[in-house]
């Protein structure tokens, strides 16, 4: 029998140490939810023994931390707990490789600083992140098995005639992908406007349910914190996640003499089974090439 469960149920069934294909076998059914793994557990039938450190994949150790020196406790919120079964499930089941590149923000910076009375008096804020955006919906449309997710058997690849990004907002509460839809059909400047309304709205828990789920690909944007590069989780059921570093200015050698050159880096994680790497090179040097002359951004 094929289980049909979402990576947060198997991911529950891990940590509770319930086989869950013996779960199905038992109720009889194909399609799981967290709620039968409880009845499983319920009814006496586990696949583990309660008193024994599980130290499977998505399990966790029991170390008694307080026989090394003083600790002390803090409970984890309900949406981190949940955001936690879904990357231990993420990063258990899918194979992920990430792909390393960087993107020339000469053109994009001049673009951005040229807009910038018109920025003022539009009352936005045209940041990079906009233009990363807007990139990224063009590449979408380009790379379809990038804009797709696997069927829950692994077996049927659901291309999506949609483009919707969701942009990773870290919060007091933990981290929040609200989603901008339709992408590819708006401008740079709507783009930006949507960008700070999620991230504020976000921020202040104020995201509605329905602005959360159903994007394309997300991105994972540390700019304006630090680091050179990371391995993005892909956010299941996406096939990829883009992360982006801080900004650097880097020598690039342009045949005659040594330029200063503002350099974006780019991280994409893909899953293997659908992505290869040939193709995820390809798109992210689409994705450079955008930013490296935007005004075909704004056609």
């Amino acid at each position: 029998m094929s289980v049909v469960a979402s990576p947060s149920v198997r991911a529950y069934a891990g940590n509770k140490g319930v086989d869950i294909d013996h779960v199905a076998r038992a109720a009889g059914r194909q399609t799981l939810a967290r709620e039968d793994i409880d009845r499983h557990l319920g009814d006496g039938n586990g696949g583990g023994d309660k008193g024994e450190a599980r130290q499977g994949p998505t399990g966790y150790w029991a170390v008694d931390h307080g026989a090394h020196g003083a600790v002390s406790q803090e409970p984890l919120p309900r949406f981190a707990r949940l955001a936690s079964d879904n990357l231990s499930a993420a990063n258990a089941l899918i194979p992920q490789v990430t792909h390393h590149d960087r993107a020339d923000m000469r053109a994009v910076e001049a673009l951005r600083a040229s807009l910038k009375t018109e920025a003022a008096e539009r009352g936005v804020r045209l940041t990079a992140l906009a233009f990363h955006v807007k990139a990224l919906a063009h590449c979408l449309g380009a790379f379809g098995r990038f804009n797709a997710s696997l069927s829950p058997d692994g077996e049927t690849l659901i291309l999506k005639h949609y483009v919707h990004i969701g942009i990773a907002v870290d919060t007091p509460h933990g981290l929040m992908v609200p989603v901008i839809r339709e992408a590819d059909r708006k401008g740079l400047w709507r783009i930006a406007a949507e960008i700070a309304d999620l991230a504020a709205r976000a921020q202040a828990r104020k995201i509605r349910a329905e602005e959360m789920g159903g994007a394309s690909m997300s991105i994972s944007n540390l700019g304006g914190i630090g680091g050179t590069a990371f391995t993005p989780i892909v956010n299941p059921p996406e096939v990829a996640i883009l992360g982006i570093t801080r900004m650097q200015t880097v020598p690039v050698w342009d045949q005659e003499q040594w330029l200063p050159v503002p350099m974006a880096p780019l991280d994409l994680s893909y899953d293997h089974r659908v992505i290869n790497g040939a193709d995820a090179a390809r798109f992210l040097a689409r994705y450079a090439s955008l930013l490296a002359d935007p005004r075909r951004l704004l056609l």
